[in-house]
């Protein structure tokens, strides 16, 4: 008989954040709580913001730094948004 590991319980996430898109002039991103300990969104923000700051959607460094970003918040277990002001589909492509 085999072992059966069982399947990981849902926990809620924390905090959850949303990173805005503000065009081409820097500063390119705002990073807001929206809900959740605003310590916590802080480092988050500051963390983003070293990653993201100078990097506009179109430019190719960003998409290795939004998976850092993505991954980060995973590990932290936050709920996180992206608006890049274009529809979803085109989210996917960039």
């Amino acid at each position: 008989m085999t072992d059966i590991a069982p399947a990981a319980e849902y926990v809620p996430p924390e905090v959850g954040i949303r990173i805005v898109y503000l065009g081409p002039v820097a500063p390119h991103w705002e990073v807001e709580g929206l809900y959740g300990d605003l310590a916590a969104v802080d480092e988050f923000r500051r963390r983003t913001n070293a990653r993201l700051q100078l990097l506009p959607p179109h430019d190719p460094q960003f998409r290795r730094n939004r998976e850092r970003v993505v991954r980060d918040a995973e590990r932290e277990n936050y709920e996180l948004r992206w608006d890049l002001g274009m529809p979803e589909e085109e989210d996917e492509a960039i």
